[in-house]
């Protein structure tokens, strides 16, 4: 068995002396481990950090088989995520996020947007509402999607600002003002467009922190509660750094 494919390296362990096993997310093949043999020496180490983009060759005699991984570089962005305690922090959530789906499942869209979120990670303008919405990308793929399109009461699409914490779907201001103390907030940068209008590229402080609550809502009701998973630490550092101004 053979493939080719990119890669984000998620993580590794050592294996032996001088071999280690190492975790990609791969564009086709999903989320898939295979040994690296000399992958603790002086060149390889630095194209396995985590972020790093590559091109990696995976082999076994079975498909069933951990099977071995020859690696080369694409983009080494660990450095620029070094320099970043809220880059640090969001690759660490972002490794966790993708840990939650399935071994060698692929997830072209999802592998495309942690390429995207791994970019802009250093920008704290806008790696928070790429990580709000990477997560709801997380839970949509688990079978989790919620519905921010139309109101659930109405069946309508203008002024969506709250979400059923029992539906997962949008409520409109009139449907929703009875019972918003009940609601979660829907950010602006989350809403579906009125009348063709731009979204914010760059929400403030309040729409982003109202972005993690309401992801982080559903995730610990549909994945880390049922999973008996704590909240992960690097979430709540990344939120904080997020939000710290709010």
């Amino acid at each position: 068995m053979q493939w080719t494919d990119d890669g984000l390296v998620l993580g590794l362990r050592r294996q032996g002396e001088t071999s280690v096993i190492l975790e990609l997310m791969t564009r086709d093949h999903g989320r898939h481990l295979g040994l690296v043999h000399g992958g603790r020496s002086r060149r390889m180490q630095p194209v396995l950090q985590p972020g790093n983009r590559v091109r990696a060759t995976w082999r076994a005699r079975l498909d069933e088989s951990l099977g071995a991984f020859v690696v080369e570089p694409i983009e080494s962005v660990a450095a620029r995520l070094m320099g970043s305690g809220l880059a640090l922090y969001g690759m660490s959530h972002l490794s966790g996020l993708l840990r939650l789906l399935s071994e060698r499942e692929p997830h072209p869209e999802l592998f495309a947007a942690a390429c995207l979120l791994i970019d802009h990670l250093h920008d704290p303008d806008i790696a928070p509402p790429l990580m709000v919405r990477f997560e709801l990308a997380i839970l949509a793929e688990l079978g989790f999607g919620l519905d921010l399109g139309v109101c659930a009461a109405t069946g309508g699409n203008d002024a969506l600002i709250y979400v059923s914490p029992r539906s997962g779907r949008a409520v409109s201001a009139s449907a929703g003002e009875p019972y918003r103390d009940r609601l979660l907030a829907l950010p602006d940068f989350l809403r579906a467009r009125e009348s063709g209008a731009p979204l914010p590229m760059t929400p403030d402080i309040r729409a982003v922190t109202e972005g993690f609550t309401l992801t982080g809502y559903f995730l610990d009701q549909h994945i880390w509660v049922p999973r008996a998973i704590p909240a992960p630490e690097e979430r709540a550092r990344f939120v904080a750094l997020s939000t710290r101004n709010a």
